[in-house]
């Protein structure tokens, strides 16, 4: 495994040989219990930062970044966006970190597509989790099970298409931040959650120019394959594994979706929270809140609240 270092952040890239991929990882440091954070389609994990940082006094949090995202490897291959490759990552990642934190992740955090990958990791290996905390998580399900909805096709197909048509290239990352500051995707984000993708979702070019770690081709691929997930058997296979689940009041998925789906996991805790879709960068003290109450050795020690 190699590293470098960023600040207080340590990266390091965990190679897959069996996987194809090297995921590159973010090592915020701490003592405790480890949390392994994934984060949602076309972001990065620097971009979990404020919740890292809130959780670091009581854990040890790394993060990952998904194939095709942040410093990981871009596989080129038509099928490499399935989501089912994003759970395998994910366990390969949780199975090659356990053995020196006891023998399983204390608590998986993951972000939308980032819960979804969690969710799909737990299934597969139920006992290399305690615990999850699924944040907003995308809960594709098929057709004969999502309901009549006439617009569910559309609104994947926006999805698909405004990715493939995102910008992506900035003549600096001050121009950029102002490019994202003005759109309504990031108009409950917290300032220094920004900065945070400003500094770790974008590189540098060899023009001088800046550009997005992630592609919009791969976050419209990962778009496009939701539909081949069957979230509601993942959670029939990981239901031996206590989860909280936070539901966005102001996001895109309607609650009883979620009530239909978690009801398979006897142990899974529905939380509303006060916020969009993109929690972790508008209020991540509601989610270090609850990775705090899902582990109760640690209750007396929560962590300051994030910023």
């Amino acid at each position: 495994m190699q590293g470098g270092t960023r600040g207080r952040v340590e990266e390091r890239r965990l190679v897959l040989p069996k996987r194809g991929v090297e995921i590159a990882l973010l090592d915020w440091g701490g003592d405790g219990p480890l949390v392994l954070m994934h984060h949602a389609n076309g972001f990065c994990a620097g971009t979990l930062g404020l919740v890292a940082e809130a959780l670091v006094p009581a854990f040890r949090v790394i993060g990952m970044d998904a194939r095709g995202h942040g410093d990981s490897s871009r596989p080129e291959r038509p099928d490499a966006y399935r989501w089912e490759e994003f759970a395998l990552d994910v366990e390969a990642v949780a199975e090659a970190l356990a053995p020196a934190h006891g023998g399983r992740i204390a608590v998986g955090l993951g972000h939308s597509f980032g819960g979804t990958a969690m969710l799909g990791a737990a299934a597969r290996r139920p006992e290399l989790f305690a615990r999850l905390v699924l944040v907003d998580p995308v809960l594709p399900l098929p057709s004969e099970l999502a309901g009549d909805d006439p617009e569910r096709s559309q609104r994947a197909a926006r999805l698909v298409d405004g990715a493939r048509r995102r910008r992506s290239v900035w003549p600096g990352r001050a121009k950029a931040r102002e490019h994202f500051a003005r759109r309504s995707l990031f108009r409950r984000w917290q300032p220094a959650a920004l900065d945070l993708y400003v500094e770790h979702g974008l590189r540098e070019r060899a023009d001088g120019q800046v550009e997005l770690k992630c592609p919009g081709a791969v976050e419209a691929a990962i778009f496009g394959a939701a539909h081949a997930f069957d979230v509601r058997d993942l959670a029939r296979r990981a239901a031996s594994v206590p989860a909280t689940v936070l539901w966005a009041r102001y996001g895109d998925f309607p609650r009883p979706v979620f009530e239909r789906v978690f009801a398979a996991m006897p142990q899974a805790r529905l939380v509303d929270a006060e916020a969009g879709h993109l929690i972790p960068m508008e209020r991540p003290e509601l989610v270090v809140r609850e990775v705090v109450a899902a582990t109760p050795t640690l209750a007396d020690r929560s962590p300051p609240c994030a910023p």
